[in-house]
């Protein structure tokens, strides 16, 4: 069973984290979905919890919004205890799933005031809560549209504005932008940046490695139910190795590219259009390059330094060569 409930300190021994996390485990049956998880978000901060599908991502989010119960571990959010003090988290938090929940056969207002009034919030203030959502995720203009009639990114902003209704400390977003095209991706983006800018704790899960880039202060990767890597996107990439420079020629001269791989050096390699060799000392080796290369007067199209990848990280900590599941549209299976 879950431990006592007692403040989890961070690291530093002072104000407890946004989430904090020890030791979390679930079975269901046969399949352990969690093993071993720890981990800590700071407030104010957004947090992506990355894993292939099965990983254990969406157990560990149904967890920490007191949805499902664990077999072990401890953990707290908003400083209260999940499990002897859920209610408490409860209204806390505010949770986007994978899919959009919204009734259709109701305007956005509507189904906005109505998730207000679920809150406690009163009449008047879930009719204001519903304005200001409205217009800060820029659907104004359908607020009295049915939903059915809204597109697929207006559902998934009008899911993220549902979620705010109550201004949760906490926000629990399980891959919020799967499925939408790439402008309203961007748009939920801006929307969720504005939202840790005003002090909010995101924790997102997301297929999506550049998401997490762009997005995420601190990565945690889980994989078989178990914390692999941590730590922020930079950290992560320079775990695995040093950058690179690539060198690319305007066009497939085998010659030329030749005489770039022997100036480059024993570990140069040569990719299509392009030469690629380690970067011992980052900008310096970026320097002298472009400078031997002026020398040799060959044309060439660009010169580059080339950091590590997420997609590099999490090929590399989890062993998986293959990251095309965290790219894909979600299954809508456990993650």
């Amino acid at each position: 069973m879950p431990s006592p409930p007692d403040k989890l300190r961070n690291s530093t021994g002072m104000t407890p984290a946004a989430i904090s996390v020890e030791c979390l485990a679930r079975s269901f049956g046969q399949t352990h979905a969690l093993v071993d998880v720890s981990f800590e978000v700071r407030s104010g901060s957004v947090c992506a919890l990355l894993g292939r599908n099965g990983a254990g991502k969406t157990t560990a989010v149904r967890i920490l919004t007191t949805l499902l119960s664990a077999d072990s571990g401890r953990a707290q959010v908003a400083g209260f205890d999940i499990f002897s003090q859920a209610d408490k988290v409860r209204t806390r938090i505010g949770v986007t799933g994978q899919t959009a929940t919204m009734d259709e056969l109701l305007t956005g207002h509507e189904n906005l005031e109505i998730i207000g009034r679920f809150c406690h919030l009163g009449a008047a203030t879930s009719r204001r809560r519903a304005d200001e959502l409205l217009g800060e995720f820029d659907l104004v203009d359908a607020k009295d549209r049915l939903v059915k009639k809204y597109s697929g990114g207006m559902r998934r902003r009008l899911d993220l504005a549902a979620s705010l209704i109550a201004e949760p400390e906490v926000l629990f977003l399980d891959e919020p932008t799967t499925g939408l095209d790439p402008i309203s991706r961007r748009e939920m983006w801006t929307a969720l940046r504005g939202l840790v800018a005003r002090g909010t704790t995101v924790l997102l899960t997301t297929q999506y490695l550049d998401e997490a880039d762009q997005l995420a202060d601190t990565i945690v990767v889980i994989d078989r139910g178990l914390v692999v890597a941590q730590g922020t996107p930079e950290q992560l990439k320079a775990s695995i190795g040093r950058p690179h420079v690539v060198v690319t020629l305007p066009d497939l001269d085998a010659a030329a590219l030749e005489r770039v791989q022997g100036l480059l050096g024993d570990q140069a390699e040569i990719h299509g259009l392009s030469v690629r060799t380690p970067a011992s000392n980052g900008l310096a080796t970026l320097g002298e390059v472009v400078t031997q290369l002026e020398r040799m007067g060959l044309p060439i199209y660009e010169v580059g330094l080339e950091h590590p990848s997420l997609d590099e990280v999490f090929s590399t900590v989890t062993g998986h060569s293959d990251v095309g599941g965290m790219t894909a549209p979600a299954t809508g299976k456990d993650g």
